[in-house]
């Protein structure tokens, strides 16, 4: 995939906006979604039979880093572990139930919060339960994955990991600079961080990503090159360049940012230009939304085949899954419906000991919802939308249905973001960098909701 970069275009479009891991986005979950609710709609996913995909959230950290926006708890008592796995053994007895047991869990994913601040045994343990609870692969194919902080693992971790199931590995890098660094109190020596991709490749992973975020306090065009000269270093499989966007106050830790020292605008458009071109000229494509991968990585390979897929854990492979969440403040995503559990640990911890599921709020997809669903799907994983596809599939006329999207098109056919014909959106190469723009013209919840929600920009 082939992109532009317009630095005085993306100005003009730089709003807030969402990042589209759901459609409609979390803004519109309501707490008139209830427990059974999401039984109705379990079963529903039973009918339909098709495999499943598991997110477990940890949300322990042993450290802040400022710039964080997750759900996590900051301790380092690890004795608070065993409490929290024990209420999650029981959640999972309560999913569990609900899903025909013969459905394969293809993917797997621990999020956080650190995952890694499990001890070993724990992780071992956690792993157990889950191939106890849930039918899960054990030749190796499945997509499981866990996100890695490499300050909280060593080589014998990662063998660990690899022996229980993981074969699919996230580290937080963000910046090698030390001053920036230190400015975000996140020490991460690169060394280090070479050490457990090293311990990656060394016991057969599948893939390896590294997450970047530009925008952090005492960032430059030029110390940002060196990061990521030393990220293509590391030979990922996939990286992702996230915008860090500053707001303090929906994120207690980012008050302690110095907004004095954030790059300006006009250098974080700086950095984001050289971050593409430096990426793409070192053979990753363009997959959208922050998101880069290797031709012959999975991400890639499925969106030249139109199969790729957007859900909460970003881009996948894995368009058929049923998602079921687990854990404080994780989302699910089951048969047309969504649900989030207690942020709150000690609610949490109530719903699981009074034996409910600890849902606080959610939605049922009306077929509107479905429908613009399928569209944003498209455009935001293949930036193309076939009119004859969609009216297939749904039984509309796409022109009489969207003729007010179509015509809030016009001005972005205009700016040359993409190529609108009787039969077809076709986002062209500068449009691809304000993709979440063209998805939020079929937003019809955005539209209704104007101002209630805070969103990050969209570059």
């Amino acid at each position: 995939m082939k992109i532009e970069f317009d630095a005085d275009l993306i100005k003009r479009y730089d709003k807030s906006g969402p990042r589209y891991t759901s459609y409609p986005t979390a803004v519109s979950f309501t707490p008139d979604y209830v427990e059974q609710d999401y039984r109705r709609h379990a079963e529903l996913s039973n009918q339909a039979s098709g495999p499943l995909s598991l997110y477990f959230h940890i949300p322990f950290c042993d450290t802040i880093c400022f710039y964080c926006a997750c759900n996590k708890i900051a301790t380092k008592d690890y004795s608070k572990t065993p409490t929290y796995l024990e209420h999650l053994y029981k959640e999972m007895d309560m999913q569990a139930a609900l899903f025909d047991s013969s459905r394969v869990v293809e993917q797997l994913h621990w999020g956080g919060g650190t995952p890694t601040f499990l001890k070993h045994h724990e992780i071992e343990e956690l792993m157990a339960y889950t191939r106890k609870t849930f039918n899960l692969l054990d030749d190796d194919s499945g997509d499981y994955s866990i996100e890695i902080d490499p300050r909280s693992v060593s080589k014998d971790t990662i063998k660990l990991l690899r022996d229980v199931g993981f074969n699919r590995f996230s580290l937080g890098v963000q910046d090698v600079d030390e001053r920036v660094q230190v400015a975000v109190n996140r020490i991460q020596p690169i060394k280090d961080t070479q050490a457990i991709i090293d311990a990656c490749r060394e016991n057969n992973a599948h893939s390896v990503s590294i997450d970047l975020i530009y925008g952090l306090p005492l960032q430059t065009v030029e110390g940002f090159a060196k990061t990521l000269q030393r990220a293509i270093a590391m030979n990922p499989d996939r990286m992702s360049v996230f915008n860090y966007a500053h707001l303090p106050h929906i994120f207690k830790p980012q008050r302690r940012i110095n907004a004095d020292e954030l790059p300006s605008s006009e250098e974080k458009l700086d950095i984001l230009q050289q971050s593409i071109e430096t990426l793409t000229n070192a053979g990753y494509e363009y997959i959208g939304m922050d998101h880069f991968a290797k031709p012959d990585d999975e991400l890639a390979i499925a969106q030249a085949e139109g199969s790729l897929h957007r859900n909460f854990q970003g881009y996948t492979t894995h368009a058929e899954c049923d998602l079921v969440a687990m854990g404080v403040s994780s989302i699910s995503s089951v048969h047309n419906s969504y649900s989030q559990n207690e942020k709150d640990i000690d609610g949490y911890y109530a719903a699981i000991q009074a034996g409910k599921l600890p849902i606080i709020r959610g939605l049922s997809l009306t077929d509107d919802d479905v429908l613009r669903r399928s569209i944003i799907q498209q455009l935001s994983c293949h930036f193309m939308l076939d009119f004859n596809a969609i009216e297939k599939e749904f039984d509309i006329n796409f022109n009489d249905y969207f003729a007010t999207e179509l015509e809030a098109l016009k001005p972005m056919q205009d700016d040359d973001l993409l190529q609108l014909s009787e039969s077809a959106i076709q986002v062209t190469p500068r449009g691809r960098m304000l993709i979440r723009n063209i998805c939020m013209t079929f937003d019809w919840h955005l539209r209704q909701e104007t101002g209630k929600q805070s969103f990050s920009k969209v570059i």
